[in-house]
């Protein structure tokens, strides 16, 4: 079986369990392995980044964080192309920073998420 993608996501967070719970409903491949940051055996250094992005760790080792990681996820679900686009030069800076407006504002945004819930 090849090895999947990792996903480290912070399990204290309701607006990141959203997320997850989102991209495990629309994600069309089955290359993604999702694990809340505080069960994973990581680093210290590592465990203290993860407190503050989501992170990805490549098949192939390599670690996306932040709004790369957010785009890299985006590629699979039916918004592979936007997600694409994210990674130009032109629009990345603004991916950045929307990632971490909403970050450093997850509380706001979970609450917010919550209002278009089924």
């Amino acid at each position: 079986m090849p090895k999947k993608h990792l996903v480290l996501w912070d399990g204290e967070c309701g607006f990141c369990r959203r997320c997850i719970v989102w991209l495990r409903k629309h994600s069309r491949y089955d290359s993604l392995e999702f694990c809340p940051y505080q069960e994973a055996d990581l680093s210290p250094e590592l465990r203290e980044a993860c407190s503050r992005a989501i992170h990805v760790i490549k098949a192939n080792g390599e670690i996306l964080k932040s709004g790369r990681a957010a785009l890299f996820l985006g590629r699979f679900t039916r918004w592979n192309r936007l997600a694409r686009m994210g990674e130009w030069p032109i629009f990345f800076p603004f991916v950045e920073l929307g990632y971490y407006i909403v970050a450093n504002n997850r509380p706001f945004f979970s609450k917010l998420a919550a209002k278009f819930d089924p």
